[in-house]
C-alpha cells in the first residue's frame, strides 16, 4: 500500500527520510469522534511496509468541534522511533504495520 504523494510531508528521523500523511477529511467514525485520528508513514526512497499510527486524539476536523491537538512533526518522529523499536521494517514488503497509541482516547456518545 503506497502513500499518496499529494499532501504528504517529508520528515527525517535519525538520518532516514520518510513521508507521512494525515487524512485531510475525517472518516465518518472520526468525524463523529467515535474513533481517533490516524496517520500513515512510509520510507521516502524505498516504500515498503506502511506504518499506520492511531493517535489518542480526535481528528482535528471532526464535525462536533471537539478539541483536538494537531499532529505535529515531533509526534510523527516519536511514533516512527517507537515503531522501529517494535520491529517495523519500513523498506520490507508486506501488510501495513499498525501502531496503536490510542490509550486514553474517549469516544463521544
Amino acid at each position: 500500500m503506497a502513500l499518496v504523494r499529494k499532501g504528504s510531508r517529508r520528515i527525517v528521523v535519525d538520518g532516514t527520510a520518510y513521508r507521512w500523511r494525515l487524512r485531510g477529511r475525517p472518516t465518518y467514525f472520526q468525524g463523529m469522534t467515535w474513533s481517533p485520528c490516524t496517520f500513515a508513514v512510509e520510507h521516502a526512497d524505498t516504500p515498503g511496509m506502511t506504518l499506520v499510527v492511531t493517535t489518542n486524539q480526535p481528528h482535528p476536523s471532526n464535525w462536533f468541534g471537539r478539541e483536538a491537538t494537531p499532529v505535529l512533526p515531533f509526534d510523527v518522529a516519536q511514533a516512527i522511533q517507537l515503531a522501529l523499536r517494535e520491529c517495523w521494517a519500513p523498506t520490507a514488503s508486506g501488510s501495513p504495520f499498525y501502531f496503536d497509541q490510542s490509550d486514553g482516547f474517549a469516544p463521544s456518545n
